[in-house]
Protein backbone atom coordinates (compact mmCIF):
# COMPACT_ATOMS: atom_id res chain seq x y z
CA UNK A 1 0.00 0.00 0.00
CA UNK A 2 1.35 3.39 -0.99
CA UNK A 3 -0.10 6.88 -0.61
CA UNK A 4 0.22 9.61 -3.23
CA UNK A 5 -0.90 13.23 -3.17
CA UNK A 6 -2.53 14.37 -6.40
CA UNK A 7 -3.48 18.00 -7.17
CA UNK A 8 -7.12 18.58 -8.05
CA UNK A 9 -6.28 19.42 -11.68
CA UNK A 10 -4.59 16.03 -12.18
CA UNK A 11 -7.15 13.71 -10.58
CA UNK A 12 -8.91 12.73 -13.82
CA UNK A 13 -5.59 12.11 -15.58
CA UNK A 14 -4.35 10.05 -12.62
CA UNK A 15 -7.41 7.77 -12.77
CA UNK A 16 -7.04 7.43 -16.55
CA UNK A 17 -3.36 6.48 -16.16
CA UNK A 18 -4.28 3.96 -13.43
CA UNK A 19 -6.75 2.37 -15.83
CA UNK A 20 -4.18 2.31 -18.63
CA UNK A 21 -1.71 0.47 -16.39
CA UNK A 22 -4.07 -1.96 -14.70
CA UNK A 23 -7.07 -2.41 -16.98
CA UNK A 24 -10.65 -1.15 -16.86
CA UNK A 25 -11.52 0.40 -13.50
CA UNK A 26 -14.83 0.00 -11.69
CA UNK A 27 -15.50 3.08 -9.56
CA UNK A 28 -17.67 3.21 -6.44
CA UNK A 29 -18.34 5.68 -3.64
CA UNK A 30 -18.11 4.34 -0.09
CA UNK A 31 -16.87 5.58 3.24
CA UNK A 32 -16.98 9.19 1.98
CA UNK A 33 -14.30 8.35 -0.61
CA UNK A 34 -13.99 7.38 -4.28
CA UNK A 35 -12.70 3.83 -4.72
CA UNK A 36 -11.57 1.98 -7.81
CA UNK A 37 -10.92 -1.67 -8.62
CA UNK A 38 -8.99 -2.44 -11.81
CA UNK A 39 -9.16 -5.53 -14.01
CA UNK A 40 -5.89 -6.88 -12.60
CA UNK A 41 -7.08 -6.54 -8.99
CA UNK A 42 -5.25 -3.32 -8.20
CA UNK A 43 -7.26 -0.89 -6.09
CA UNK A 44 -7.20 2.72 -4.98
CA UNK A 45 -9.13 4.89 -2.54
CA UNK A 46 -9.18 8.66 -3.09
CA UNK A 47 -10.03 11.00 -0.23
CA UNK A 48 -10.79 14.70 -0.34
CA UNK A 49 -8.47 17.03 1.59
CA UNK A 50 -9.43 18.76 4.85
CA UNK A 51 -11.44 15.74 6.09
CA UNK A 52 -14.19 16.53 3.60
CA UNK A 53 -16.68 13.74 2.90
CA UNK A 54 -17.44 12.76 -0.68
CA UNK A 55 -20.95 11.65 -1.56
CA UNK A 56 -21.18 12.49 -5.25
CA UNK A 57 -21.19 10.43 -8.42
CA UNK A 58 -18.77 7.54 -8.93
CA UNK A 59 -16.59 9.25 -11.50
CA UNK A 60 -13.29 11.11 -11.40
CA UNK A 61 -14.61 14.37 -12.86
CA UNK A 62 -17.29 14.75 -10.19
CA UNK A 63 -14.81 13.86 -7.46
CA UNK A 64 -12.30 16.45 -8.68
CA UNK A 65 -15.05 19.09 -8.71
CA UNK A 66 -15.66 18.45 -5.01
CA UNK A 67 -12.07 19.29 -4.03
CA UNK A 68 -12.73 22.52 -2.13
CA UNK A 69 -10.11 24.58 -0.31
CA UNK A 70 -11.36 26.57 2.72
CA UNK A 71 -11.57 30.34 2.46
CA UNK A 72 -9.66 30.64 5.74
CA UNK A 73 -7.30 27.97 7.10
CA UNK A 74 -3.76 27.42 8.31
CA UNK A 75 -0.62 25.28 8.17
CA UNK A 76 1.62 24.46 11.15
CA UNK A 77 4.90 22.61 10.62
CA UNK A 78 7.21 21.93 13.57
CA UNK A 79 10.43 20.02 14.06
CA UNK A 80 13.15 20.39 16.66
CA UNK A 81 14.91 23.62 15.83
CA UNK A 82 12.52 24.83 13.16
CA UNK A 83 8.90 25.77 12.48
CA UNK A 84 6.69 27.27 9.80
CA UNK A 85 3.21 28.65 10.29
CA UNK A 86 0.93 30.22 7.70
CA UNK A 87 -2.60 31.51 7.33
CA UNK A 88 -4.24 31.16 3.96
CA UNK A 89 -7.15 32.51 1.99
CA UNK A 90 -8.02 29.61 -0.30
CA UNK A 91 -4.59 28.65 -1.71
CA UNK A 92 -2.89 32.02 -1.13
CA UNK A 93 -0.63 32.63 1.87
CA UNK A 94 -1.73 35.88 3.53
CA UNK A 95 0.52 35.75 6.61
CA UNK A 96 3.37 33.45 7.57
CA UNK A 97 6.50 32.98 9.66
CA UNK A 98 9.38 30.56 9.19
CA UNK A 99 11.90 30.30 12.01
CA UNK A 100 14.87 28.25 13.13
CA UNK A 101 16.19 27.66 16.62
CA UNK A 102 19.42 25.84 17.40
CA UNK A 103 18.83 22.57 19.23
CA UNK A 104 21.94 20.49 19.86
CA UNK A 105 22.09 16.92 18.61
CA UNK A 106 22.60 13.91 20.82
CA UNK A 107 25.95 13.20 22.47
CA UNK A 108 27.80 9.97 23.15
CA UNK A 109 29.21 11.31 26.40
CA UNK A 110 28.14 9.53 29.56
CA UNK A 111 27.53 10.30 33.24
CA UNK A 112 26.87 13.82 34.47
CA UNK A 113 28.08 15.36 31.22
CA UNK A 114 25.38 13.49 29.33
CA UNK A 115 22.74 14.56 31.83
CA UNK A 116 23.74 18.24 31.59
CA UNK A 117 23.77 17.99 27.82
CA UNK A 118 20.30 16.39 27.81
CA UNK A 119 18.91 19.14 30.07
CA UNK A 120 20.38 21.84 27.86
CA UNK A 121 19.00 20.15 24.76
CA UNK A 122 15.53 19.85 26.33
CA UNK A 123 15.60 23.52 27.32
CA UNK A 124 16.55 24.54 23.78
CA UNK A 125 13.74 22.42 22.33
CA UNK A 126 11.21 23.89 24.79
CA UNK A 127 12.24 27.43 23.87
CA UNK A 128 11.88 26.55 20.18
CA UNK A 129 8.36 25.21 20.76
CA UNK A 130 7.40 28.27 22.79
CA UNK A 131 8.57 30.53 19.97
CA UNK A 132 6.59 28.47 17.46
CA UNK A 133 3.49 28.68 19.66
CA UNK A 134 3.77 32.48 19.97
CA UNK A 135 3.85 32.88 16.19
CA UNK A 136 1.07 30.31 15.75
CA UNK A 137 -1.17 32.26 18.12
CA UNK A 138 -0.38 35.52 16.33
CA UNK A 139 -0.97 34.17 12.83
CA UNK A 140 -3.67 31.55 13.35
CA UNK A 141 -5.55 33.40 16.06
CA UNK A 142 -7.51 31.90 18.92
CA UNK A 143 -10.79 31.24 17.14
CA UNK A 144 -11.81 27.93 15.55
CA UNK A 145 -9.66 27.41 12.47
CA UNK A 146 -8.96 24.43 10.23
CA UNK A 147 -5.23 23.65 10.35
CA UNK A 148 -3.08 21.08 8.54
CA UNK A 149 -0.01 20.01 10.51
CA UNK A 150 3.27 18.26 9.79
CA UNK A 151 6.90 17.73 10.75
CA UNK A 152 7.50 15.83 13.97
CA UNK A 153 4.36 14.66 15.75
CA UNK A 154 5.65 15.15 19.28
CA UNK A 155 6.90 18.64 18.39
CA UNK A 156 3.53 19.61 16.89
CA UNK A 157 1.77 18.28 19.99
CA UNK A 158 4.04 20.40 22.19
CA UNK A 159 3.10 23.55 20.27
CA UNK A 160 -0.62 22.74 20.18
CA UNK A 161 -0.56 22.15 23.95
CA UNK A 162 -0.54 25.93 24.32
CA UNK A 163 -4.06 26.65 25.70
CA UNK A 164 -4.41 29.62 23.36
CA UNK A 165 -4.48 27.14 20.45
CA UNK A 166 -7.11 24.89 22.04
CA UNK A 167 -9.72 25.73 19.41
CA UNK A 168 -7.54 24.87 16.42
CA UNK A 169 -9.15 22.03 14.45
CA UNK A 170 -6.45 19.74 13.02
CA UNK A 171 -7.42 17.90 9.82
CA UNK A 172 -5.77 15.48 7.40
CA UNK A 173 -3.43 15.05 5.72
CA UNK A 174 -0.48 14.76 8.10
CA UNK A 175 2.59 16.13 6.27
CA UNK A 176 5.91 14.35 7.09
CA UNK A 177 8.06 17.31 6.02
CA UNK A 178 11.79 17.89 6.60
CA UNK A 179 13.08 20.89 8.59
CA UNK A 180 10.67 23.70 7.71
CA UNK A 181 11.97 26.32 5.30
CA UNK A 182 10.06 28.65 3.01
CA UNK A 183 10.13 26.21 0.09
CA UNK A 184 9.00 23.40 2.41
CA UNK A 185 6.08 25.54 3.61
CA UNK A 186 5.01 26.35 0.06
CA UNK A 187 5.10 22.69 -0.93
CA UNK A 188 3.17 21.79 2.22
CA UNK A 189 0.39 24.17 1.17
CA UNK A 190 0.16 22.45 -2.21
CA UNK A 191 0.15 19.01 -0.57
CA UNK A 192 -2.52 20.02 1.93
CA UNK A 193 -4.83 21.00 -0.93
CA UNK A 194 -4.24 17.75 -2.83
CA UNK A 195 -6.30 14.58 -3.00
CA UNK A 196 -4.85 11.71 -0.92
CA UNK A 197 -4.93 8.42 -2.83
CA UNK A 198 -4.08 5.09 -1.20
CA UNK A 199 -2.96 2.60 -3.84
CA UNK A 200 -2.66 -1.18 -3.57
CA UNK A 201 -1.07 -2.60 -6.72
CA UNK A 202 -1.80 -6.22 -7.54
CA UNK A 203 1.34 -6.43 -9.62
CA UNK A 204 4.08 -4.16 -10.95
CA UNK A 205 4.76 -0.51 -10.03
CA UNK A 206 1.97 1.91 -9.28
Amino acid sequence: MTTVLVPRQRVERWVANFSARHGDVHLTVSGSALSGVAADGSTFTARLPFNLAYGGAADAASFATDVVVPDDWGVLLVRKGGFAVARLANEQIVDSKVGQRHVQGRTKAGGQSQQRFARRRDNQARQAYEAAAEHAVRILGQGPLTVVTGGDRSAVEEVLADPRLARVRVVDPWLPVPDPRRAVLEQAVRDACSVRIEVDNAEGPG
